[in-house]
């Protein structure tokens, strides 16, 4: 099984100066303590740990096809002292056979551009949803990557692998009964999207 398209992880140092509070975003999408969140693609944790913190004594599944990444995740925990993050190593167009239980919310943060054929991904994760449960989509806006740029260097995906927000939109409803209840820009670079059960 191939891999997703450029899903290079970034390192913290730029990340913060691009997106300085990840719990944020999280928050405006209603996460709230007691729920069981799954992040998929989550690097070394820049948004599952903030998710921990929100979601605590709930749980969050970090799943990432790269060990060595789940090692800084857990580093980082560890340093941190939260607890109750689970790293899990595996690919997601297999989750609910990761997965110890069905979850409130799925996140997928600056990955889903990558996804060749997005169906199955989006199939599975509608599938590891509890009845009113929420899939989170946070993406670079499609916008030249020359203009996308952090202390004046050229970031994110390919121009080629970016995605409108309708793009985005169109996959997931066309793969799944999740609707689109919530839009968000993120200024500078990124929106994102709700998708409730």
């Amino acid at each position: 099984m191939s891999r997703f398209q450029n899903t290079r992880q970034p390192d913290w140092d730029w990340w913060g100066k691009l997106w300085p509070t990840p719990g944020e975003t999280l928050r405006d999408f209603g996460l709230s303590s007691g729920e069981t969140v799954v992040e998929i693609g989550c690097g070394d944790g820049y948004f599952a740990l903030p998710a921990a913190r929100i979601v605590d004594p709930g749980t969050v599944y970090a799943l990432d096809l790269e060990a060595s990444l789940l090692s800084e995740l857990e580093a980082i925990a560890e340093q941190q002292q939260i607890e109750n993050v689970v790293p899990l190593e595996g690919d997601a167009r297999s989750l609910a056979d990761h997965l110890p239980e069905s979850v409130d919310v799925a996140v997928i943060a600056n990955t889903f551009h990558g996804v060749d054929d997005p169906t199955p991904l989006v199939e599975e994760i509608a599938d590891v949803l509890v009845e009113d449960g929420s899939f989170i989509v946070v993406n670079w806006r499609d916008r030249p990557k020359e203009t996308t740029t952090v202390d004046g260097e050229a970031r994110g995906p390919p121009t080629e692998l970016r995605l409108a927000p309708d793009a985005t939109r169109a996959a997931v409803e066309a793969a799944s009964e999740l609707t689109l209840t919530e839009a968000v820009d993120i200024p500078p670079y990124h929106y994102a999207l709700c998708f409730d059960r």
